[in-house]
């Protein structure tokens, strides 16, 4: 026996109700950065200058260093910065987060301008140490309303390849005009390390 079209509807009706719900909360949800909080994190680093040259500097200084170093340092980076975004999402706060930034830049760039080769603990704790202040700080300007764990994702992984991009550039070490270049990149990096500690007293 066929059911009459209103029975029908009215059974429906309440699933379709249901169904409504759950998509609403499924596009709030995605509102609210579930979505794009990765993406987010993805192009945080690569919005600022300061960000960008250290970490390719903690690249090249693997590089000029070679083996273990070359892998040890871009992943010690990440590591530790991750720790400190969780400082800076849960609210401890950091005193001299930019002064550390800038002066991660001078010292970053000085190690490849002079080619310091020291132990690998101390290159990895020197890396380590600066890590925190801009994992902090990427942590502190998590956007309103987007997930903290995909930002977090996101702005590792962005490190990650910015590292890859410093060693990559690095394989010019070989050779001897590459070395030069090097260097010249170290000495840019300090200089505008440098502007950033002047930029932060302004």
């Amino acid at each position: 026996m066929k059911q009459p079209v209103s029975g029908l509807l009215a059974r429906c009706l309440p699933l379709a109700v249901v169904a409504l719900c759950f998509s609403q909360s499924a596009e709030a949800h995605v509102e609210k950065g579930e979505a794009i909080g990765f993406l987010t994190g993805l192009r945080h680093p690569i919005s600022g200058l300061d960000h960008v040259l250290a970490m390719i500097s903690v690249g090249l200084w693997g590089a000029q260093l070679g083996a273990p170093a070359v892998w040890v340092l871009p992943v010690a980076f990440p590591m530790v910065m991750a720790l400190g975004a969780m400082m800076g999402l849960m609210g401890i706060p950091l005193p001299g987060t930019e002064y550390g930034i800038a002066a991660s830049m001078i010292l970053l760039g000085a190690v490849v301008l002079l080619e310091v080769k020291p132990p690998l603990w101390v290159a990895g704790c020197l890396v380590a140490f600066f890590a925190i202040f801009h994992g902090h700080a990427h942590g502190t300007e998590l956007p309103p309303g987007q997930n903290g764990l995909l930002y977090s994702m996101g702005f590792v992984c962005a490190t990650g390849l910015l590292h890859g991009v410093g060693i990559s550039i690095g394989l010019v070490h070989r050779w001897t005009w590459g070395q030069m270049f090097l260097r010249l990149a170290g000495a840019f990096t300090a200089s505008m390390g440098v502007f950033f500690v002047w930029k932060a007293f302004a």
